[in-house]
C-alpha cells in the first residue's frame, strides 16, 4: 500500500507545474494534499479510480486539505472537537484496519505572534489523535511545520528559536511522538543528513538544498511491522514543499481496496 502526502502551497497553481503528471505516476493508493488555497468550485481534478474528500477554509486563497483514495472510507471527519473547521486543516478518513489523517499544522509566524495559539492547538490536536489511536492505529501525514531535531534542517545554530524551530514546537512533536507514535522517515533513516522536504523561494537555496523536513508520516507504534519504506521526492517540483511517501508492506488488518 502506498501513500503520499504533498504541500502544495496552491493547488491549482501546482496543478500548472506537474501535479497530475506526478498524480499519475506514483499511483498511490491514497493521496494527501495539503495547502489547497482554494474554494469548493474552483477547480475539477478527474481522477475516476479515487474518491475525492475536501476541507476548505473560510478564507479565500487560505489553507485547506484534501485526500484522493481508491479505498472508500468507513467515514470522514473534518476537524477536531467539531465536524467543522473554518481553517480547513485537517481531514480524518476511517478504513477497516486504520484510521488516516492529513493536517495542515498551523505556522507560528515569523514573529511568533501565533505561537500561544500553535502551542494549545498542538495539545488539542495530540489529545484528538491519541483518542483515535485508542481505538485504531493512526497513519498521519501532512505539514507539521516543525523540524523536530537538528539533523532535519541546514542550519539548526542559525534558526534556533525562530518560527518552526522552537523550543515549545520542538518538544510539542516530541509530546506526539510520545503518544505512541513514529516518525516513519527516521524509522528507516536514523542518521540520514540533508533529507529536507521545505525550501524557501529565496534564490539558489533548493539549489544548495538549504532546506527543512517538516513534512511527515507518522504512524502508530504498533504499525511498526507493517511499514516498508518512507521516502522523500525531493526532485519533485512544483511547490516549496516536496511530496513524501509511505508503502507498507500490507494493508493494516486486511482491510480491502474495493475501488
Amino acid at each position: 500500500m502506498k501513500l503520499v502526502s504533498w504541500n502544495v502551497n496552491g493547488l491549482r497553481a501546482c496543478v500548472n507545474k506537474g501535479f497530475s503528471e506526478y498524480f499519475a505516476q506514483t499511483d498511490a493508493d491514497i493521496f494527501c494534499v495539503q495547502e489547497t488555497k482554494l474554494q469548493e468550485g474552483q477547480i475539477a481534478l478527474d481522477y475516476p479510480d479515487y474518491h475525492q474528500y475536501w476541507n476548505y477554509a473560510e478564507k479565500k486563497g487560505y489553507s485547506g486539505t484534501a485526500v484522493f483514495t481508491k479505498v472508500k472510507p468507513l467515514s470522514v471527519r473534518y476537524g477536531l472537537e467539531e465536524d467543522s473547521e473554518p481553517e480547513g486543516r485537517i481531514i480524518t478518513l476511517e478504513f477497516d484496519g486504520f484510521y488516516l489523517v492529513t493536517v495542515y499544522t498551523p505556522n507560528a509566524k515569523r514573529d511568533l505572534s501565533r505561537l500561544d495559539y500553535r502551542l494549545e492547538w498542538e495539545d488539542r490536536f495530540r489529545r484528538y489523535i491519541a483518542g483515535l489511536d485508542a481505538v485504531k492505529p493512526v497513519i498521519l501525514c501532512g505539514d507539521l511545520n516543525v523540524a523536530h531535531e537538528e539533523i532535519d534542517l541546514k542550519n539548526a545554530k542559525g534558526n534556533r528559536g525562530n518560527s518552526g524551530f522552537t523550543a515549545e514546537e520542538r518538544q510539542k512533536m516530541t509530546d506526539l511522538l510520545g503518544a505512541g507514535f513514529i516518525d516513519t522517515f527516521r524509522h528507516f533513516y536514523p542518521e540520514q543528513t540533508d533529507a529536507y522536504t521545505w525550501w524557501s523561494n529565496m534564490p539558489k537555496v533548493r539549489e544548495r538544498n538549504v532546506g527543512w523536513r517538516i513534512d511527515y508520516f507518522l504512524a502508530s507504534a504498533r504499525l511498526a511491522p507493517s511499514l516498508q519504506d518512507a521516502q522523500i521526492h525531493a526532485h519533485v517540483l512544483g511547490s516549496d514543499h516536496c511530496p513524501v511517501v509511505l508503502t507498507l508492506a500490507e494493508v493494516p488488518q486486511a482491510a480491502a481496496v474495493d475501488v
